[in-house]
């Protein structure tokens, strides 16, 4: 059964609000109402870049399948853009989320957002660096918050200010605002700072991905700048257990972190965080946060 509405003169159709989403009782009606409400900070990180949908639409237990082409019957005055895909000349359509409407489209979708670190209309060419700190079991989100420290010192003395959130998940990332660069230097960059931070946290870090070798340690994912590759986009709901969110968090609070439970924060958690701090990540978007990527070929 589906309910229609209109958000910003545009006419939409909703369905299943009552669907259960999550084991706690979330709704589908409720997934949308985080979306709507938190819109404002939601869309700077959305806008102008092609989406990724890792999509659940039976709930966070059910299958999920990641979607980069256009979804069936796509309104047409939804935006799209055509990008580069891994193989030598193929190309892919995909959605943009550049308003409210389209947001609360894409959102009945009941997916998790992932977007790449550059803009549709430069491919490849990056304005912002990742790290996806992923801890290997025993560790948790607490030792990823140690490698986050000691990056963010050492990023810092290369003239990059990093910014935090969780993942939603496990792990950690941080960000940095990067005057355009190919996605290959950034890349290089980031590699050479992971095994930089293997060297220097050894054991604590790693920076390779063979799943043998990270047991007790933090993977320093290095390769999400990589240009075919996505990440969680802030405030992205995921499909886990409970409707977690991918939250910007401070320094203080990644200083604080003494159990993995101090940095989950789930969809009722957002709005306040955001009258309380506004949008920690704003400085990504906002222009002349931007710094030049240390050693970037002119």
């Amino acid at each position: 059964m589906s309910q229609m509405t209109e958000v910003e003169g545009r006419r939409l159709a909703l369905s299943n609000l009552d669907k259960v989403l999550y084991p706690n009782g979330f709704t589908k009606a409720e997934l949308l109402h985080y979306y709507a409400t938190t819109a404002d900070a939601v869309l700077p990180h959305l806008r102008d870049r092609p989406l990724s949908f890792l999509r659940y639409p039976d709930g966070s237990e059910g299958e999920h399948f990641f979607a980069k082409n256009l979804p069936l019957g796509t309104p047409d005055w939804v935006k799209t853009a055509v990008v580069p895909r891994s193989g030598a000349g193929e190309t892919g359509r995909h959605v943009l989320v550049q308003d409210l409407p389209t947001l609360v489209w894409a959102a009945n979708l009941v997916t998790e957002f992932h977007t790449p670190q550059w803009k549709a209309d430069a491919p490849g060419v990056a304005d912002r660096l990742v790290f996806d700190l992923d801890p290997g079991a025993p560790a948790t989100i607490v030792e990823c918050c140690a490698v986050a420290g000691w990056l963010r010192d050492r990023l810092a003395a290369d003239g990059l200010e990093l910014l935090a959130k969780s993942s939603g998940a496990k792990g950690l990332h941080i960000l940095a605002a990067l005057e355009p660069v190919p996605s290959e230097q950034v890349t290089a960059y980031a590699k050479a700072l992971a095994v930089e931070a293997e060297r220097e946290l050894r054991p604590l870090a790693i920076h390779r991905m063979a799943r043998h070798l990270r047991p007790g340690k933090v993977f320093v994912d290095w390769s999400q700048n990589t240009a075919a590759k996505t990440t969680a986009a802030p405030y992205t709901l995921r499909a886990r257990p409970t409707p977690t969110v991918s939250a910007p968090v401070t320094w203080d609070e990644v200083e604080a972190c003494t159990e993995p439970e101090d940095l989950v924060f789930e969809a009722g958690d957002i709005l306040p965080r955001l009258e309380e701090h506004g949008d920690l990540l704003a400085p990504l978007v906002e222009p002349g946060s931007a710094r030049p990527l240390p050693g970037a070929a002119e």
